[in-house]
């Protein structure tokens, strides 16, 4: 191991959860899963039988996985709130809630969170309220204002916002804060969001069957709070699938802050700094995600600016469009399987099904 890697020899298992928030997202309009790209070139250049990419630049029209989470948990959310009994949609719940002007969503984002909570509110009829950090682009900004959300920016890092939010929404009245992240006393809403991120791996599932891989032995998530990585770990260590699927976290190396927990063996806070990947720029992991992902996890590796981009252009040569956030998985897989130690260590040979998970699309003036 070193400042970059971590090596975890014998992760645990669990009992298979559901993906129940899937029939309840393919009730939302424009729902598709999104592709499942076989690689062959990048195997050759990695010596493996298959590298897939799971493209979210066509997650609905916001080109990130991020709105799976979002619409679930403001769904649940919700529906506890007002009392709501009926069946699983946005549509039946916002009829439920029409002439209600008294909520508001309330989130802190770097990226695509925040955007995809403002368009869960627009799509319910009620106003949202995003916090951001410091030095986020321009880009992001003028997306999450295009779903008419207002917006403060916060004069510190990702966690100063999310400390902003929650100050915010305690204060508010009516202010239902949906963040994807948990800490101590805060843990229904992001558990909710890795649960409709179980749509996204259970879409993977129906995809290899239909291409005729009989399973993944590696998959590559990039992790920002880690959410997205509990639910990938919470489904791929699944005792429930055929084959158990060694999971790997990607971080860049000015944020890698469930790196650093995981050689800690408890949750620390790492100071971050500047990165192209703003959307994992995130230097606390989530209190839900942190047992799933320090027992589900098989390894953990960081990854440079300069790597990120190498893999933006690699994965655009094998025509998946990524983002700087969003190459990272693949990024990881690079770094993890060049390096003969690290692969030995993981056992990937050959014939090896490796997965990357490319969860935005590119953003203008961020490469």
């Amino acid at each position: 191991m070193n400042d970059a890697w971590y090596f975890n020899p014998s992760p645990l298992s669990w009992p298979s959860p559901e993906p129940r928030a899937r029939a309840f997202h393919a009730s939302l309009p424009g729902y598709a899963p999104t592709p499942l790209v076989d690689a062959p070139e990048l195997a050759g250049l990695l010596s493996v039988g298959h590298v897939l990419i799971k493209d979210e630049s066509a997650r609905f029209d916001l080109g990130a996985f991020k709105i799976l989470g979002s619409t679930w948990a403001c769904f649940q959310a919700l529906a506890a709130e007002s009392g709501y009994d009926g069946p699983p949609s946005l549509d039946g719940l916002r009829d439920h809630l029409a002439g209600d002007a008294t909520r508001t969503l309330v989130t802190a984002t770097d990226g695509n969170h925040g955007r995809a909570v403002a368009r869960a509110a627009r799509l319910l009829g009620l106003p949202a309220h995003i916090f951001l950090p410091r030095g986020v682009p321009d880009a992001v900004i003028d997306r999450i204002g295009a779903e008419d959300a207002v917006m403060t920016i916060v004069e510190s890092n990702y966690d100063g916002s999310v400390e902003a939010a929650k100050s915010f929404a305690a204060g508010e009245p009516g202010c239902v804060l949906v963040q994807d992240m948990g800490w101590p006393g805060y843990d229904a809403v992001p558990n909710w969001i890795a649960e409709g991120y179980l749509t996204l791996t259970s879409e993977i599932d129906d995809q290899i069957a239909e291409m005729g891989i009989g399973g993944i032995d590696l998959v590559a998530v990039p992790i920002g709070t880690g959410t997205l990585g509990q639910a990938v770990a919470m489904y791929f260590r699944g005792t429930g699938r055929a084959q158990l699927t060694q999971v790997m976290a990607v971080e860049p190396d000015t944020a890698a802050c469930l790196l650093a927990s995981l050689v800690a063996g408890e949750i620390v806070t790492v100071d971050t700094g500047r990165t192209i990947a703003n959307g994992l720029n995130c230097g606390t992991p989530s209190s839900t995600g942190w047992p799933w992902m320090r027992d589900g996890m098989s390894a953990a590796v960081a990854v440079s600016d300069d790597e990120l981009r190498r893999s933006i252009a690699a994965l655009g040569g094998a025509g998946v469009a990524s983002g700087p956030s969003g190459c990272a998985a693949y990024a990881g897989i690079v770094a993890a399987l060049s390096d003969p130690a690290r692969r030995e260590q993981l056992g990937i040979g050959p014939d090896a099904v490796v997965l990357a998970l490319s969860t935005e699309g590119p953003i203008p003036g961020m490469q």
